[in-house]
């Protein structure tokens, strides 16, 4: 990341900073990240200008741009990251999943992992290249990215996978796998609410309260 760039977003972020407002950001992360204070929609508006002006700059350089984000104290600088690697994210290409899933597993918690998600459902473009891997991945957010990165893909979800998935990772306790697997499995039952019924109603023994409860949120109610 050259200077200039760094200096003008600075300047940008500091130009949005609501002053008071660090303090609730970190709470609400159970004081795990540092924050200087910007709101989602002020820093996009801040920093969208900037980012813009690195379209076509190749995906090495975009990721070189988001490892250096990434390495910044502050929050927001990586969800500046995550709105560069979205903005650009045609740019990349199935070789640098190995790279994104490297930044999932660094300063880790659901917001920066959950956006990553979305990222790499749109660099796969309905494949699941590493996916199979992930699943088994050692570190638990990997694990949430294969659970998630279906995510809005409708008619196009390997359902085979997504059931299999939600399986393999059935027993675990980890909050945020349960509920992952429950995101998952609701979010398909937009697209087809029968199927879900079918496979939570065969696999309820298997699956955790929560999962189950989060895949029949809407389902329950009709």
């Amino acid at each position: 990341m050259n200077s200039e760039f760094r200096t003008a977003l600075d300047t940008a972020l500091a130009s949005a900073t609501t002053p008071g407002r660090a303090p609730a950001m970190r709470a609400y992360m159970r004081d795990q990240f540092d924050f200087l204070g910007v709101g989602t929609p002020q820093r996009r508006l801040a920093a969208k200008p900037l980012l813009k002006q690195l379209k076509g700059n190749g995906a090495d350089n975009l990721l070189h741009y988001a490892f250096e984000l990434w390495a910044l104290p502050q929050r927001e600088y990586q969800y500046v990251a995550i709105d560069l690697l979205d903005m650009h994210s045609k740019e990349l290409e199935l070789v640098h999943i190995p790279k994104l899933l490297e930044l999932v597993q660094h300063k880790s918690w659901w917001d920066t992992v959950d956006a990553l998600a979305s990222v790499i459902g749109d660099v796969l473009r309905f494949r699941h290249d590493g996916m199979d891997r992930a699943v088994k991945h050692e570190n638990m957010w990997v694990r949430r990215i294969a659970l998630l990165h279906q995510l809005g893909w409708r008619g196009k979800v390997d359902t085979d996978r997504l059931f299999n998935y939600a399986l393999a990772l059935a027993h675990e306790k980890e909050f945020f796998i349960q509920k992952a697997i429950g995101w998952a499995l609701r979010d398909y039952a937009r697209h087809d609410p029968e199927a879900i019924r079918a496979f939570t109603l065969k696999e309820k023994q298997q699956l955790s309260a929560l999962s189950y409860r989060e895949a029949n949120k809407h389902l329950l109610a009709e």
